[in-house]
């Protein structure tokens, strides 16, 4: 946390996970501003490129594996 902006680096499933920015919005920022409601804003630092299978990598494009399957 700095100057009440709260930094999320998500790991395990949520890393690349095409919900993850759902999750980050809807699930954990709500829950951080009702337990301190001092919080501004809560930003992804997640590097959802890297990992061991990440839902997005550069070398797909930015696309889904599922996106990229129905585009072949």
């Amino acid at each position: 946390m700095k100057d009440d902006v709260v930094y999320v680096a998500m790991g395990g499933g949520c890393q690349g996970c095409s919900m993850a920015a759902v999750t980050l919005k809807q699930g954990i920022e709500q829950i951080l501003k009702q337990m301190i409601p001092t919080i501004k804003a809560v930003v992804d630092a997640t590097d959802h490129a890297h990992g061991s299978n990440p839902f997005y990598t550069s070398e797909k494009g930015g696309e889904s594996p599922l996106h990229q399957a129905a585009k072949a």
